[in-house]
């Protein structure tokens, strides 16, 4: 990559005012039109780091694009209130970004929850979306959409299929005062393997 294909991949950072918070937004590329922006959301533990070799390799092509942190991760405001965080307020935020940065529609990418936050994009505001690519989440109607005899919110559909002690179950255990973490998660050696298998993932799949 060389020239103006190098210049373009460089990552810039900028705060925007959105939907009543600020939110951290890392971009490539230039200023291009509606049809060549890319909307990528990170998954949890993330931010828009997770997007920066991805990012670059588009914009040396010609693309715009755009990876926020989202409402509640890294330099985007998390407002302390549990209910400011349903699909409704972080699809609110990305369509009050496109708004701030003078774009009508983009192609959405995501990831995980980010994955999640697109499919409720397309939900909502189909017509802010050029096209849509999503790994690791497959759209399940009777959870995003929750219409006919098998409706089912989401927390509730993986306590069913995956019992109380799925990971996503336990986020939703809620504590009256502030509460050590359990002692397997306090320790070194647990640390260690959560961080080895992220790094041994990376070097199978990227």
């Amino acid at each position: 990559m060389e020239g103006a294909a190098a210049a373009a991949a460089v990552i810039r950072h900028r705060t925007v005012e959105a939907n009543g918070i600020s939110i951290h937004v890392a971009e490539a590329g230039g200023e291009g039109g509606d049809g060549a922006a890319v909307l990528f959301l990170h998954g949890f533990p993330e931010l828009w780091y997770s997007w920066r070799h991805q990012m670059e390799h588009l914009a040396g092509r010609g693309f715009r694009c755009l990876a926020p942190d989202l409402r509640g991760y890294g330099d985007t405001d998390a407002p302390p209130e549990i209910e400011s965080y349903s699909a409704f307020h972080v699809v609110g935020d990305l369509v009050a970004l496109l708004d701030a940065l003078g774009l009508a529609k983009v192609f959405v990418v995501g990831h995980d929850w980010g994955a999640i936050i697109a499919w409720y994009m397309c939900l909502f505001r189909p017509d802010r979306v050029t096209a849509l690519v999503n790994t690791s989440v497959a759209f399940m109607r009777h959870v995003f959409i929750r219409s006919g005899a098998d409706a089912i919110k989401t927390t509730d559909h993986f306590h069913k299929a995956y019992g109380p002690t799925y990971y996503i179950c336990r986020f939703q255990v809620q504590y009256t005062e502030p509460h050590p973490l359990p002692f397997p998660l306090r320790t070194y050696r647990f640390l260690r393997f959560i961080l080895y298998t992220y790094k041994l993932f990376d070097c199978l799949f990227f």
